[in-house]
């Protein structure tokens, strides 16, 4: 997956004018979020060589390196570290809950498949054309990444919970999971799909689609259904772009 996504990024990369403007990334160009995603490539080889969080990796292309060149490098050497080890092995990583190689394969997956539907829509590819190209099994890996990882680890990292008490029951391709915020917290675990019932809001749609609405690349309303307490699907869905910008 990672492979492939990032192939598919560099592609975008070289097809894309560098200051082509990023709708979904605020603030940055084309070249600034391959930039962005090829240091992030090299800030994870740096974990992985150091066993923690790294101070200092190459930021920046080389002398007469353009950013695709950059992206490229940093992906095939990522790649390959990757490849060397079983994703079981243990690693640094910044989620106490997984601490391998595992967690690294999954994480940079995840970087590459949203920042590539950044640049597509950036390069004015219709946004239900990208929802429709993530793999079933993909886009539900990614929902619960962005449910149990960046909701219920990172959030509360950054010190981020809600404004109000709110549980949310998302459904997704035969899945299911809820997630909880409020003053004192930001929760989330997979369930079984009779749980749902309990939450204050149920969002459901397609894998896809429930990815693209949780990473942010989707309006808050965008979902095939959204059955009860608007403002905690709302709340969610604003959490998560707070976690994951």
């Amino acid at each position: 997956m990672l492979g492939t996504e990032g192939e598919r990024l560099a592609d975008l990369a070289h097809r894309t004018p560098e200051s082509t403007p990023v709708p979904t990334c605020p603030g940055w160009t084309a070249r600034e979020l391959t930039r962005h995603v090829g240091s992030v490539y090299r800030a994870t080889l740096a974990w992985l060589a150091q066993g923690a969080r790294p101070r200092r990796w190459q930021r920046e292309p080389g002398r007469g390196q353009s950013v695709e060149e950059y992206l490229r490098e940093g992906l095939a050497a990522l790649r390959a570290e990757l490849e060397r080890h079983d994703p079981a092995e243990r690693a640094a990583t910044w989620w106490p809950a997984d601490p391998t190689y595992g967690f690294w394969r999954r994480r940079m997956a995840h970087e590459t498949t949203v920042h590539r539907i950044d640049l597509q829509w950036a390069a004015a590819t219709p946004f239900a054309e990208t929802s429709d190209d993530i793999p079933e099994d993909v886009a539900i890996d990614g929902v619960d990444e962005a449910l149990s990882l960046w909701f219920g680890q990172r959030l509360p990292m950054l010190g981020m919970t809600g404004t109000r008490v709110g549980s949310v029951a998302v459904r997704t391709g035969g899945h299911s999971w809820i997630a909880r915020a409020g003053p004192t917290e930001t929760v989330a675990w997979r369930c079984a799909e009779g749980e749902t019932e309990n939450a204050d809001v149920v969002v459901s749609g397609r894998p896809g689609q429930v990815y693209l609405w949780l990473w942010g690349r989707a309006g808050p309303w965008s979902l095939d259904s959204v059955d009860g307490d608007y403002d905690a699907a709302g709340q969610l869905w604003a959490l998560l772009r707070l976690a994951t910008r």
